[in-house]
């Protein structure tokens, strides 16, 4: 499976705020037939941080949802902004994990793989659809160089390989495998100057990850499971 975003139908507002990726769902195609490659298009609109912290941070973010299992009609009164995140893995065949500062508001000191949110700057009317796909998949690997500090000519192109969304405001989060032609410990070095805000990088085993996913948000062991999903199908091909 592989992915391909579109951007949904919607009414765009630009305002001075930045504007980031709001999800609306997910269409698969090619799911029934055994002979054709599955296409996953994400549904996306645009909502800025104003209304994400208003919505989907505000502690009464429950009262905001639909009763509904359809995505787009769940969240239709929340930003829902699509935050994106990466599984970075070294030439030495570690996983790059960030341990978030003691003084942010959300998850402090938990574990968590480097991303953010795209932000979609200098939108024009004409070409909405192919920047705010485009953007999917350059901003991870800004966010991925701005936060971990290494050169993007050391990273490959990003692989798509889902979505996650946890259970706490149910906010969803895309979730992409990049590998880096650095070693562990040359990133490490790397790492002092980043403008991450974080306190620690690790450079993680593939088998050790599990015990740090106890102390992850629910999008990123959802994304960890993402991770382990994909090595178990590039195993069986």
């Amino acid at each position: 499976m592989y992915g391909s975003l579109v951007n949904g139908e919607s009414s765009f507002l630009f305002t001075d705020w930045p504007m980031i990726s709001q999800y609306g769902g997910h269409i698969l195609h090619g799911e029934s037939s055994s002979n054709q490659e599955v296409h996953a298009c994400l549904l996306l609109g645009l909502t800025d941080y104003r209304t994400f912290v208003g919505t989907k941070l505000n502690p009464l973010w429950e009262k905001f949802l639909v009763p509904s299992e359809d995505e787009s009609a769940h969240c239709l009164h929340t930003a829902n902004p699509l935050g994106n995140s990466a599984v970075v893995e070294t030439a030495d065949g570690k996983i790059i994990v960030l341990q978030r500062s003691n003084n942010v508001g959300e998850f402090a000191g938990h574990f968590m793989f480097p991303g953010g949110h795209p932000e979609n700057h200098d939108l024009t009317a004409t070409c909405v659809n192919e920047m705010v796909s485009q953007e999917m998949f350059d901003s991870i690997i800004r966010e991925v160089v701005e936060e971990i500090g290494v050169p993007a000519s050391s990273l490959s192109d990003p692989n798509f390989i889902g979505i996650s969304q946890r259970v706490l405001n149910v906010r969803p989060a895309a979730f992409f495998y990049i590998k880096c032609r650095l070693q562990s410990a040359e990133i490490q070095h790397l790492y002092t100057n980043a403008q991450d805000g974080q306190t620690q990088l690790y450079a993680v085993a593939e088998n050790d990850l599990g015990i740090m996913g106890h102390k992850m948000p629910g999008c990123h062991r959802g994304g960890l499971a993402l991770y382990k999903l994909m090595n178990e199908v590039v195993k069986d091909a």
